[in-house]
Formats: structure tokens, sequence, C-alpha cells
């Protein structure tokens, strides 16, 4: 049993995706044993490397010192595409000779597609990137899957799947009640728990609403040609009515209002990652027109689609 992972860190990458993916493995190291599970940061250079939400993180090495590893994960927030320069490609083209299994997370995938070491896989990266990535690199088979293994190759999105991801791989190579050890350190259970608790604002959305992350499964799925709302409804079979209820209960507003939100977030992501204009940005995400889109933006986050692409965002994604 023992699993060797290097973590390619770019500037702008999310602190919840790398903890997501870092701490299950502390835990499996902490139940199995020091040299079980091991970990190394890399960055290009070998300098600190700072995240979307402005926090310096040092790193062991440089990613020519990479040394012996079974996987190199590349990660990469806001600004992946910026990072896909040739220098990096390059090399990362040689570790796909050197290391035995190549992974990416968050929106890692931008760049092991730039270099192709996913031509010809099956792949999937954070959601809102998911229709620029698929008709960007059309010889990778993007998927929506929470993760994705092929091969040699491994790619998961936001953080949450990202545990998924490292629970999977660390069952895989020290047995299935390892990896119940280790999600037990992480995610509560809810047969656990007082009667009188159970149902706690607490309790994760997975357990307390299941037809709530179907419903928001739906809605991101179809972000440039929305669906009707009774849709949504009958994806999740439920009424619209009952859908309602949920998403109030749930998450304090309607279903209509968080679909919009949801769309707006990606609306936002195209304006600072690409070089789209209003109106094409308006295309991708659902709207009538670019004037539409633009009312709805400055009401939803207080600026414009121009200030938003002159000002990067700083806040992580999950």
């Amino acid at each position: 049993m023992r699993l060797r992972c290097g973590f390619l860190i770019f500037d702008g990458f999310s602190n919840m995706v790398l903890a997501s993916a870092i701490e299950p493995l502390r835990a499996a190291r902490d139940y199995a044993g020091p040299e079980t599970f091991t970990w190394r940061l890399l960055s290009a250079d070998g300098g600190d490397v700072r995240s979307s939400s402005g926090m310096l993180l040092r790193c062991d090495g440089r990613l020519e010192d990479i040394g012996s590893l079974d996987m190199l994960f590349v990660v990469a927030g806001y600004g992946a595409r910026e990072h896909s320069r040739s220098p990096v490609l390059k090399r990362l083209q040689q570790c796909g000779r050197q290391v035995g299994t190549l992974g990416a997370l968050d929106c890692g995938a931008w760049l092991l597609a730039a270099a192709g070491l996913l031509r010809g896989y099956r792949a999937t990266i954070h959601w809102q990137d998911l229709a620029q990535f698929a008709e960007t690199h059309l010889d990778v088979e993007v998927t929506t899957d929470r993760f994705v293994l092929d091969r040699n190759r491994i790619t998961a999105g936001g953080a949450t799947t990202v545990v998924d991801l490292m629970l999977k791989l660390i069952g895989d190579h020290g047995g299935g009640a390892l990896a119940f050890d280790v999600s037990s350190m992480f995610i509560y259970d809810a047969r656990l728990r007082a009667p009188e608790e159970r149902g706690a604002r607490s309790l994760s959305l997975a357990t307390r609403a299941p037809q709530l992350l179907k419903a928001v499964a739906e809605m991101r799925a179809n972000i440039e040609a929305p669906v009707h709302l009774d849709a949504v409804a009958a994806a999740t079979a439920t009424s619209s009515r009952t859908l309602a209820r949920l998403f109030q209960r749930e998450l304090g507003v309607g279903p209509g209002e968080y679909y919009q939100n949801l769309r707006l977030d990606v609306a936002r992501s195209l304006a600072e990652e690409t070089s789209l204009g209003a109106h094409e940005i308006a295309e991708r995400t659902g709207f009538a027109s670019a004037a539409s889109l633009s009312r709805a933006f400055s009401r939803h986050f207080g600026s414009t689609l121009r200030e938003t692409r002159r000002n990067r965002r700083g806040s992580a994604r999950a």
C-alpha cells in the first residue's frame, strides 16, 4: 500500500479544492502509516503561489523536481487558460512520460488538454467551464461526471467532487475500510445523531434534499438554453409547487431566481476568463440580449460586465 502524489499548483487555485485533495490523504496516512500516502506541493518555478482568495502557499519545489511520483495532479482555478504557456506545456508533456498517472483538479484540465495529454481520453472539469472546454478541445470526450478515471488520466471539478475522487483512490490503494474511516473524519453520518438533532440546518443538502441536487444539476446542464421550471421539476420527479417550496425552505430563494443566479455566475466567469463580448456571453448564458444580461448582472453583482472583466474575481470556487 503506497501512493505518492504531486500537486502542481498555479496562481488562482482554490484553497478548498487543494484541501479537499490533501486532507483525505493526510487522514489516510494517519490511519495507515507515515509512508503509505505522501504528497509534494510544486509550482512551475518553485516559488510561492497565490490562491484565488489571496493566500500565499509555499511549495516544496519546482516542476523539474518532481522526483518519483505515482500521480501528478495539476491544480488550477481562475486564470487556468493563461497558464497554458509553451514552457509549462512542454514540461507537462515530459511528465506524461515520466509519471505513471496525470490528473487535473478544478480547471487544471485546461493545461493537460492544451499540452495534448487528454487527447482521446474522457475528462471533466469545473462545471462552469464545461461548455467552453468541450467547444475548445474537440479531441477530449468531455463528461459531466463528478470525476473521471480513464486509464492513466484522472480529472475532477470542484471541491466536493475532489473529496469523492480522493476517497476512491484511497480505497483503491488502501482498501474499503480505510476509505470508510477517512470519510468518517469529514462526513457526519445523520444516523449517529440524536433524534431531536436530525433535520438540523447543518446536515448536508445531499442527505436533507437529494431532489434539490437533482434540480441544480438539471439547471447547470441547461445554461445556454434554459429549460422551463416545469421541466426541472419533472427531472426531479416532483411538482413545480413542491420544487418551489423545496428551494425556498433549503436555500431561501425560489428556483427561478436560483437558476438565473447560476447563469449569471457563468456569465461572470466568461467575462473574466475569455474575450467574448457581452452579446456572445448573453447567448451562452440564456439571456435574450446583451442589454437584459447587463441589467441582471448589475443588479446581482453591483458592477458591470466591463468592470468585472477589468477586476479579476478573487473568491474561490467550490
